[in-house]
């Protein structure tokens, strides 16, 4: 069919005004314009839709029932336009993340918080999840963002550096004597150890560079929860295995003592992954902005 999406608004507008000078005037457009695209459509579709008359004009049986499909198609269309255009200015929208507990709650928490204050029209969805399964989550298209403990090395995706992070390992006071002189692997490893289970990658990379210095280690305890070894460490249950960063408040009210290694493992970092080559919606561009200045 010859026609155009003006065509159909000229025409909704002429049945609600029964006018054309009205509709003209409602439109902003001349009155021969209207007259000209009626008639085209008229053409097209090979129907009168439109009786004249003196008074203004009435809809045909024929243009009655086109009416009844064209007014509910232009709505959905205003109300899609007037959607799209509230995510334009971020007053409807959504930002999908997965992460581990671990990096939602020490890490991404502070920026969720000021991202909400911000965009209180936004919808925030957090997925708790390891660094692999956030990366599947990612790659699905369930998710903008995840984020994960690196090294990572995945095809087909943007990794942006976020902050550097250090393992260590911390006991109460009972093992403070433990704090003043550094331990080698052997000697770390023959002390009750709590550490996450082996999904985690920060327990696998552990136990990498404890393989490197020809220790193997057997935890006492494994644990699925960052915030759970911290809580089992502080009633003397063992030596946990966290990082630094996020074990900062506890480190320095003295509830926890660092033990050091003779060869510590080196630092690494939490990163930010996003897939190539697709666009982000509005809501997670202004979250990416915010979290990578």
């Amino acid at each position: 069919m010859d026609t155009n999406l003006e065509q159909y608004k000229i025409f909704r507008a002429v049945a609600r005004c029964q006018s054309f000078s009205k509709a003209a005037r409602e439109l902003y457009v001349s009155q021969p314009a209207v007259s000209q695209a009626i008639a085209n459509l008229e053409e097209s579709l090979n129907t009168p839709l439109f009786i004249r008359g003196a008074r203004g004009v009435t809809l045909t049986t024929e243009g009655r029932l086109l009416c009844d499909y064209v007014e509910p198609a232009l709505s959905l269309l205003e109300t899609g336009e007037e959607k799209l255009s509230d995510m334009a200015k971020l007053l409807n929208g959504e930002v999908k993340i997965a992460a581990a507990d671990t990096i939602s709650r020490h890490y991404l928490l502070p920026y969720l918080k000021a991202f909400h204050e911000e965009h209180p029209d936004i919808h925030i969805q957090v997925i708790n999840r390891t660094s692999e399964q956030s990366v599947s989550l990612l790659k699905s298209g369930t998710v903008d963002f995840a984020f994960v403990n690196l090294p990572m090395e995945q095809d087909g995706l943007i990794m942006e550096h976020c902050i550097d992070i250090h393992d260590i390992f911390v006991g109460n006071e009972k093992f403070a004597e433990l704090s003043r002189h550094p331990l080698t692997p052997a000697q770390m490893a023959a002390q009750p150890l709590i550490m996450l289970e082996r999904l985690s990658n920060s327990r696998r990379l552990m136990e990498q560079h404890f393989l490197d210095n020809g220790v193997v280690l057997h935890p006492e305890i494994e644990l699925c929860s960052y915030d759970l070894m911290l809580d089992f460490a502080s009633i003397g249950l063992g030596i946990a295995c966290v990082i630094r960063e996020f074990a900062a408040d506890a480190l320095q009210n003295g509830a926890l003592f660092e033990i050091p290694l003779t060869s510590p493992p080196p630092p690494r970092s939490i990163g930010l992954c996003r897939m190539q080559n697709v666009p982000l919606s509005f809501a997670a561009g202004e979250f990416y902005r915010m979290i990578t200045p």
